[in-house]
């Protein structure tokens, strides 16, 4: 992943209601691509921590 530049999946096609990400000094950065005024920047280990909680369902009861 190249500083500074946004990228979304593959899977999103030409949709703008996905999820965009890029990597900032050491940080990773997401942002919605409908809304990219609004930017959370966490360290690799806080996306990979958010990422695996994800995947287990762990968030569920929150959607």
């Amino acid at each position: 992943m190249t500083d500074g530049k946004w990228q979304k999946s593959s899977r999103s096609g030409s949709h703008d209601d996905c999820i965009e990400v890029r990597t900032s000094k050491a940080l990773i950065e997401l942002r919605e691509s409908d809304d990219g005024e609004k930017v959370l920047r966490a360290t690799p280990t806080a996306v990979a921590a958010l990422l695996l909680a994800i995947k287990s369902g762990e968030l569920d009861h929150h959607a």
